[in-house]
């Protein structure tokens, strides 16, 4: 089998269980729109499996990842997961350039956060959880063109601080883009912020409050979610 024909049986696939009443039961979730075919979420995940198997007897890794290629290339939902999915069931065979491979998908691929989100958990994280890169691999994508590529690095390294990384390297890691004016980065900032606060508040709160009056409030809001009243009250503007 070609790499078209397996588009053509996974779209075949995808169109033949779609289902309109799912498509409007989730599109609320995404702002920034939400193309998709439909398909039961249960069903899918089985049938992916079987892809998964099918495919493995004649497509090596870099099979899947030109085949992955095609599918976050249309936009569609269930193939950019099903995209995920075929990298991260060989995440064994990750090496250093592989995440500039991967990467690729966030600058003209992925559209929206729930992509962009598991993408990091389940596949980019495992290049600094497994030591294949540091992260330092990730500094040209602070100030890349696409706002999920940037989203991408808070939210990648949210498994470093699970991995034991050290808090205060993360967030100057962080810090030249405490300032950046994309919501979707910005949230990505405050949900990282939050998960370290939750490990060691002292260096948390030393950063938020040296940045409590420049950087964007709904960073500072999605970080101290978790704190009391009178912990929230220390980062509130000056001026107010």
């Amino acid at each position: 089998m070609t790499i078209e024909s397996r588009l053509v049986e996974i779209r075949k696939f995808c169109r033949e269980n779609a289902d309109d009443a799912i498509v409007k039961k989730y599109a609320r979730f995404f702002t920034e729109g939400y193309d998709a075919y439909g398909v039961e979420r249960k069903l899918m995940e089985k049938q992916r499996v079987v892809w998964l198997t099918a495919y493995s007897r004649d497509l090596g890794f870099e099979g899947f990842l030109e085949l992955g290629d095609h599918l976050v290339r249309s936009g569609k939902y269930e193939e950019g997961s099903l995209a995920i999915f075929f990298a991260t069931a060989h995440r064994k065979q990750f090496a250093p350039d592989t995440l500039d491979r991967l990467g690729a998908w966030l600058d003209w691929g992925f559209r929206n956060w729930a992509h962009t989100d598991t993408f990091c958990g389940e596949a980019l994280s495992y290049f600094i959880t497994q030591g294949i890169v540091g992260i330092e691999g990730f500094s040209g994508w602070r100030n890349a063109e696409s706002k999920w590529k940037r989203r991408a690095v808070p939210v990648t390294i949210i498994r470093g601080l699970r991995a034991g990384m050290p808090v205060t390297r993360l967030l100057d890691f962080l810090t030249p883009m405490m300032l950046d004016t994309e919501r979707v980065v910005q949230q990505g900032i405050g949900w990282f912020l939050k998960e370290a606060w939750k490990r060691s508040p002292a260096p948390v709160e030393r950063h938020l409050a040296e940045w409590k009056d420049s950087c964007s409030r709904l960073i500072i809001r999605i970080a101290c979610e978790k704190m009391s009243a009178s912990q929230k009250a220390m980062f509130r503007k000056s001026n107010h």
